[in-house]
């Protein structure tokens, strides 16, 4: 797996740059120098490139942690394919950049130089100075609001190897399992090991506390969150507090799978889809214990179902039955291809070209004459997927033309069932447009 390292002078943003090419927040940021001293690694995914990134800690500190830094930045770029030079063009061209400069020359890799927290396209002029450094055109960027990214990572793969082995898969699949009492979900996970991992009971609650269980099928890792069952409400502390763990499975996972009994389904099913998807994780539906269904009821059954789950954003639904292994397979594909789809990343110029057709599908809302203008959008996280939208009025967003978009993104995108994000964002020149409607109705 090819290997990119991150590297600059202290609080250039290299941690902030870090957290959003890998759609998640794993580095610590802090406005203040010197917070990241260690090498911390992550692997992202792009295209079909699985890069091993690093963020390191500032160089030419001036602190006592100057010299164990460096160091272990050196070790880092030696095992490197490409390093990002990451400055601040707004703190100006320093000595410490100059430094940091001549040191990255001595390793003769590839570097792609970047001036970092250039939130708009007027900032650009402030990278004229960095073409000093000695490593070719500056690329703009912005951490905080995904600016450029796409840019650089096209700068960066460039530079990689061309003719690789596949890589295989290292991250596993985190899938946290959650449901009601009793739903089978200890007898699903022991369907799928083929092994007695977890204490099955036909009392409800065996499961008091969340055991994380990995395996492998089919070349994949897996790792499964079995919970306790969750209840309404009431029950003693230990479910409490089991009910407590079972929500923070949630948010380790990268989705979950929702067990429920087809003769027992009602509206806390939908409140723990809705909560898992506040949390920004996928749910595939696992019906269990279909073998009990009649088979003249099948059809019946399953009408149901769907009407329940029609508002769900199209969450996948997988029959299966614990006793007989039916369905498994089912069951670990749909969330494979649920979590490629959580973790997937659109160019800006594609989404764009979709926001002027769905524009001209469902026309924005107008307020006493003044329209909502949707000028342009990004993506600026993955899993979730999170889109940020400039428009010249926020307050004029009504929740239905949102909700409208968020379906032609699931929809036009191929990310059904993935919960989605939009941020909204009003450009400046606001209220200078609002003068120019002014004079004009005038």
């Amino acid at each position: 797996m090819d290997q990119i390292v991150l590297v600059g002078k202290p609080n250039v943003g290299k941690s902030s740059l870090f957290n959003r090419l890998i759609g998640r927040r794993e580095a610590v940021v802090a406005d203040v120098s010197g917070v990241t001293r260690d090498l911390k690694e992550a692997v992202m995914l792009y295209g079909n490139r699985r890069i091993t990134l690093v963020d390191t800690g500032g160089l030419w500190s001036g602190d006592r942690w100057e010299a164990v830094i460096r160091q272990k930045v050196e070790q880092a770029i030696w095992a490197a394919a490409a390093v990002v030079f990451v400055t601040d063009p707004r703190a100006g061209l320093t000595a410490q950049d100059q430094e940091v400069a001549d040191w990255l020359r001595r390793f003769g890799k590839p570097v792609v130089l970047v001036g970092n927290k250039l939130d708009a396209p007027t900032h650009e002029p402030l990278l004229a100075e960095l073409w000093g450094l000695g490593f070719g055109e500056p690329l703009a960027v912005s951490s905080e609001h995904a600016r450029g990214l796409d840019r650089l990572m096209e700068r960066l793969t460039a530079l990689l190897p061309e003719d690789r082995a596949e890589v295989p898969e290292i991250a596993p699949v985190r899938i946290a399992l959650i449901g009601r009492p009793n739903v089978g979900k200890s007898s699903l996970l022991n369907a799928i090991t083929g092994s007695e991992r977890v204490i099955v009971s036909e009392q409800p609650g065996t499961t008091r506390d969340s055991i994380d269980v990995e395996f492998d099928y089919a070349g994949q890792r897996f790792v499964i969150v079995d919970t306790a069952g969750l209840r309404r409400k009431g029950g003693d502390a230990v479910e409490e507090y089991a009910m407590l763990r079972s929500r923070s499975a949630m948010e380790r996972a990268d989705l979950v799978w929702l067990v429920l009994s087809p003769e027992e389904l009602g509206d806390f099913e939908l409140k723990l889809t809705q909560e898992a998807y506040r949390a920004g994780r996928p749910v595939v539906l696992v019906v269990n214990k279909w073998d009990l269904i009649e088979d003249a009821r099948l059809k019946e059954v399953e009408r149901g179902l769907e009407q329940q789950f029609a508002l769900l954003g199209g969450a996948p639904k997988v029959y299966t039955s614990a006793l007989n292994s039916y369905g498994i397979h089912d069951m670990l594909a749909e969330a494979i291809k649920l979590r490629e789809r959580w973790q997937s990343r659109r160019s800006t110029a594609e989404l764009n070209r979709w926001l002027a057709i769905w524009q001209l599908r469902q026309p924005t809302p107008n307020f006493k004459g003044k329209p909502l203008r949707l000028k342009f959008i990004t993506q600026a996280e993955t899993a979730p997927p999170t889109f940020v939208i400039f428009c010249n009025r926020a307050d004029y967003v009504t929740r239905a033309y949102e909700h409208f978009l968020i379906n032609r993104i699931r929809s036009d995108l191929d990310l059904a069932g993935v919960p989605v994000r939009l941020v909204w964002k009003e450009r400046r020149d606001r209220h200078k447009e609002e003068d120019q409607e002014s004079k004009a109705a005038g």
